[in-house]
């Protein structure tokens, strides 16, 4: 079977619009957490180029630096893909969870 991170679990789903809702968006997965959860998060963003990797960089980099402060386990792994005609998305999960469901 062929892998696509759309197929994992998601626990909630963003819909970003800009750099401050990305943060928003980070603070809240950081604080419900990565580790021990059997599912991931996917975040939505618009397919306008230069929104797009300021939303991709803010997030990766938020949620690693918001986990490092939180002294909790950074092992995240993430993908990033066409979501549809509008949207890229990211979707983030702990490795261990990854491994868990056979990926």
């Amino acid at each position: 079977m062929e892998f696509h991170p759309k197929d994992l679990a998601i626990s909630k789903t963003f819909d970003v619009k800009d750099e401050k809702e990305a943060m928003i968006a980070v603070e809240e997965m950081v604080n419900l957490g990565f580790k021990g959860k059997k599912e991931g998060y996917k975040v939505l963003m618009p397919k306008e180029s230069k929104n797009a990797k300021r939303i991709g960089y803010t997030v990766t980099t938020g949620i690693t630096t918001g986990l490092r402060q939180k002294k909790e386990d950074r092992d995240i792994k993430y993908w990033t893909y066409h979501h549809d005609d509008d949207h890229y998305a990211i979707v983030l999960i702990h490795r261990d969870v990854l491994t868990e469901l056979g990926f």
